[in-house]
C-alpha cells in the first residue's frame, strides 16, 4: 500500500507540539508493515534549510497554479536508503523562508500552496498513492483540491483527515475560494461557516474518513462545548468519524538509554536509580535537594485549555503541602507572569522555566515523582505518556485522551496508572493531588507499584498503527 502523509511539521525536522511527534512516529511505524510505502511531505522551512544535520538533496522543480498565480515549487528529499519511508520537502521562499512556521497573516495562502504543491509533486514523481492522510487545518484543503484538480491523475486515492485539535480550524475571507484556491461558487456550501471559509469543515465534508486522536475526544467533539462551532458538522458526518489514541516512540524516549539523563534506569531498578535524576533536577532548577519532598512536574504550553487557570488559582494551596514544583514551557503572558510571581514567593519550592527544551523535558519527566496535567480539554496528550514511561505518576483531569490513557490507580488492587479527577475545579484537582500525596508519603511500596505500572505499560505505536492500517484497508476495499 502506498500512503502519503501530509503534515505541517514532523520531528526531528520541525516541531511545535504533539503533531510533530505523531508525524515522525506514525509514518515510521506504518512503513514497517510488509508492502507499505510511506511518502511524508513537509514544508521546507528556513529552520530546516539552515540545519546542517539534515542531508537533503533536490529532487526537481516545477510550477503550480494557485488561482491566477503561477508559483515555483522546489521539491527536495531527505537522503536515505529507506525506500519504504521517503521524506519530501516543498520549497518556496516566498512562503517558507521565514523565522516562524506559523503566525502570519497569509498562513491560509501558505498552506493552500503547500497542499496543492503536494498533489503536483505526486504527479511530477509519477506516484499513484492508495491513501492520502492529511493532518489538521494546514492540510485540510488537500481533499477538495484533489477532487477538483487532480481527479484524472490521482482520483483513485482515498483521503483521511485527522483532527489533532479542533480548536484550530483554518479561517479565511469568502474571496479566498476564488482568489486563492481558484474554485467556483459551487464550493461555497462546502467551506462556508459563519460567513467565512472554514478549512476544517471542508476536510470533514470531503474526506473519505475522519479520525481524531482518542476515542473520548471523538465523542466530545460532537458536543458544542468541545467542538468550537463545528458540532453540527461533526454530527452530520459522524458515520465516518473514528478515534485512535496516539502512541509514543518508546525506543527514542527510553529512560534506560536516554542520553539526556544523568542516570539511566528501567522499570526493574527505578527505585535505586531514579532518585539520582530527582536530585539532579532539583540542583539544576535551584531547589533544595530533598528526597522526602514530592517533586511535581509540568511540561506544557502555558495556555487556558491546558488547565493553567486551575494551577494558578490553587498555587498557594499546593505550596502548603510538602512538595516542590518544576514547570517547563511557554505560553500566554498572563500565565507566565502569574507563575513567575509564585516562584518569587516560593523560591525554595517552585522553579519556573519559560522555555521549551527537548533536552530539558526528559529530565523533568525522569526527575519528578508526579506529573500534573489538569487540562480543560485534551484531544490525546503525549506528555502524560512520556511522564508515565519515565516513571512520573500522572495527576490528570478526565478528559479526551487523558481519560483514555490514564487508568485510575486503585490502592487496594494496586492496578491502574495515575490519579484522576472528573470535575474541572480547583477542589477536585487538589483532591486528586492529596490522594497521590497520601500514597507517596504513607504507602511507599504501593507507590512503587504505581510507578512500576506506569513504566511497564505499552504506549508504543504498534496498536495505533494497526488500527490505522485497518482503516486504510477498509477505505480501499470500499472503493
Amino acid at each position: 500500500m502506498k500512503i502519503v502523509f501530509a503534515s505541517s511539521e514532523a520531528a526531528p525536522f520541525v516541531k511545535t507540539g504533539g503533531l510533530g511527534d505523531v508525524a515522525q512516529a506514525l509514518p515510521k511505524a506504518l512503513s514497517e508493515y510488509k508492502g507499505n510505502e510511506m511518502l511524508v511531505f513537509l514544508p521546507y522551512y528556513l529552520c530546516i534549510k539552515n540545519n546542517r544535520f539534515f542531508n537533503i538533496e533536490k529532487e526537481g522543480e516545477f510550477n503550480v497554479q494557485l488561482s491566477w498565480r503561477s508559483l515555483y515549487v522546489g521539491l527536495w528529499r531527505l537522503k536515505s536508503r529507506k525506500r519504504k519511508l521517503r521524506i519530501y520537502f516543498i520549497d518556496n521562499e516566498q512562503y517558507f523562508n521565514r523565522e516562524k512556521i506559523y503566525g502570519y497573516l497569509d498562513d491560509g495562502e501558505r498552506f493552500a500552496f503547500f497542499s496543492k504543491a503536494i498533489l503536483e509533486s505526486l504527479t511530477y514523481l509519477g506516484e499513484r498513492p492508495d491513501v492520502i492522510h492529511c493532518n489538521d487545518w494546514q492540510t485540510a484543503l488537500l481533499p477538495v483540491l484533489l477532487h477538483s484538480f487532480y481527479s484524472d491523475t490521482l482520483g483513485q486515492a482515498k483521503t483521511m483527515f485527522t483532527i489533532h485539535n479542533i480548536e484550530y480550524q483554518g479561517w479565511a475571507n469568502p474571496s479566498f475560494l476564488s482568489d486563492v484556491l481558484g474554485l467556483g461558487c459551487g464550493y461555497e456550501d462546502i467551506f462556508s461557516y459563519n460567513g467565512s471559509v472554514n478549512f476544517m469543515k471542508g476536510a470533514i465534508l470531503c474526506s473519505n474518513c475522519v479520525t481524531t486522536v482518542s476515542k473520548t475526544y471523538a465523542n466530545e467533539i460532537r458536543h458544542p462545548y468541545f467542538a468550537h462551532g463545528l458540532s453540527s458538522v461533526i454530527n452530520e458526518h459522524s458515520f465516518k468519524l473514528c478515534g485512535i489514541i496516539n502512541g509514543i516512540d518508546m525506543a527514542e524516549n527510553d529512560p534506560s538509554s536516554d542520553p539526556h539523563l544523568p542516570q539511566n534506569y528501567s522499570a526493574d531498578n527505578f527505585s535505586e536509580k531514579k532518585p539520582i535524576c530527582k536530585s539532579h533536577l532539583q540542583k539544576t532548577c535551584g531547589l533544595p535537594v530533598k528526597s522526602d519532598v514530592a517533586l511535581i512536574g509540568i511540561v506544557s504550553r502555558l495556555v487556558e485549555h491546558k488547565g493553567l487557570e486551575l494551577i494558578c488559582e490553587a498555587i498557594d494551596e499546593i505550596m502548603r503541602r510538602n512538595v516542590q514544583l518544576v514547570i517547563l514551557g511557554t505560553g500566554d503572558e498572563r500565565y507566565e507572569a502569574m507563575l513567575k510571581k509564585a516562584a518569587d514567593r516560593y523560591t525554595d519550592k517552585i522553579s519556573v522555566n519559560l522555555c521549551f527544551s527537548q533536552t530539558m523535558a526528559p529530565k523533568v519527566y525522569a526527575g519528578c515523582d508526579m506529573f500534573l496535567m489538569p487540562s480543560k480539554s485534551e484531544p490525546c496528550g503525549l506528555s502524560q505518556l512520556f511522564s508515565m514511561h519515565y516513571g512520573a505518576v500522572p495527576i490528570v483531569h478526565e478528559t479526551g485522551g487523558l481519560r483514555d490513557t490514564v487508568i485510575p490507580f486503585d490502592c487496594t488492587t494496586e492496578q491502574g496508572l495515575g490519579f484522576t479527577f472528573q470535575s474541572f475545579t480547583k477542589e477536585d484537582m487538589l483532591d486528586a493531588l492529596s490522594r497521590a500525596l497520601d500514597v507517596y508519603q504513607n504507602k511507599k511500596e504501593t507507590w512503587k507499584k504505581a510507578v512500576y505500572n506506569c513504566m511497564s505499560a505499552d504506549f508504543s505505536w504498534d496498536i495505533p498503527a494497526k488500527k490505522y492500517m485497518e482503516l486504510y484497508e477498509k477505505l480501499i476495499k470500499n472503493a
